[in-house]
């Protein structure tokens, strides 16, 4: 049985800067594709900001061509004004890959720390070491992109294991049938 390669994006919401990375997941092996962040002009009336982002996210879809994407769950501050623009810079990322027709996962920070270093509250460092590790030809240049590919590394261990579990039960569901037709 061959096993499929699926490539996913990535995506690291923020107004500033919005990292991305993409990588392809077969089985258990995870190749390095390609990573950055799209910026917005911070002197930009916001309208214009989110443009900004939409069409770099929408960009860098149409030039790598991945087949799901994923994306971090915002961290609300204390600040409600920061919240609120942090949640329509996520409202963005989530509409370019919808857009796009691609199917969306979303994943609270926690969980992309606990599935990448093992710590649900590890450090943007420790992330950005794990990344490096499981993806050795990574270049991510910024925090942004190393968030972004932490984000695609979760979702591909997550549906892997997804994966493993809806084998295991349709096996099961095959030896129940066979044992109740002896």
């Amino acid at each position: 049985m061959t096993q499929e390669t699926i490539r996913i994006i990535g995506i690291d919401p923020g107004l500033r800067r919005t990292g991305w990375g993409v990588i392809e997941s077969c089985g258990s092996r995870l190749i390095y594709v390609a990573c950055g962040a799209v910026r917005s002009n911070e002197k930009a009336a916001l309208s214009e900001r989110l443009r900004e982002l939409h069409d770099g996210l929408a960009a860098v879809i149409s030039a790598y061509a991945p087949a799901e994407a994923a994306v971090e769950e915002t961290f609300v501050n204390r600040d409600p004004q920061s919240a609120l623009k942090l949640g329509q810079a996520r409202g963005i990322a989530l509409l370019a890959p919808a857009r796009a027709g691609l199917p969306v996962a979303e994943y609270a920070a926690n969980l992309i720390k606990k599935t990448i270093v093992g710590a649900g509250h590890a450090e943007k460092a420790q992330v950005a070491m794990m990344v490096k590790f499981l993806l050795p030809a990574s270049d991510a240049a910024s925090a942004d992109a190393a968030d972004a590919l932490a984000v695609a590394l979760t979702h591909a261990q997550l549906r892997a294991a997804a994966g493993r579990i809806s084998s295991a039960l349709a096996r099961c569901s095959r030896v129940k049938g066979e044992t109740a037709q002896s």
